[in-house]
């Protein structure tokens, strides 16, 4: 298994299998099939800490994606499942995952990405984000 993947920083790990429907004509699930695969990981982090997204926009917030880097490195092909791993940090009002996705069996790794994410405000402004930190602390005092 791959030394990455045995890390202790990651905070949340989700495991996907590759659906037949996300291939593209070489056979390799399409480069922006990993997006989504992205966010559903973030999505089904917060919806376990009891953080649905539709809260925080009922709250008044917007979380929204201002910043994506992406290292695709193996390809998933159809059969193939993954592990889908994140970790958190806040910079000031920027909440930056970092997030890295595995093959199950192996260990190799096949995207690391670090993506910033925002809280808008119904207006448009950026908001500070102490609200959501406040609701996921307990990652972001990590060493």
């Amino acid at each position: 298994m791959d030394k990455a993947m045995n890390e202790d920083k990651y905070i949340f790990t989700l495991e996907i299998a590759v659906r037949d429907y996300e291939l593209d004509s070489e056979g390799i699930v399409n480069n922006a099939i990993y997006l989504h695969y992205l966010e559903h990981t973030r999505h089904a982090f917060v919806k376990q800490e009891g953080i649905p997204f539709g809260s925080l926009t009922s709250d008044g917030l917007i979380p929204v994606v201002r910043r994506m880097e992406i290292d695709y490195h193996t390809p998933l092909r159809t059969g193939d499942v993954m592990l889908s791993r994140l970790w958190i940090e806040r910079k000031g009002p920027r909440f930056i995952f970092y997030q890295d996705i595995f093959k199950k069996e192996g260990g190799a790794p096949v995207v690391n990405a670090v993506v910033t994410i925002v809280c808008m405000e119904k207006d448009g402004r950026i908001n500070r984000g102490d609200d959501l930190a406040a609701r996921i602390a307990k990652y972001l005092d990590r060493p």
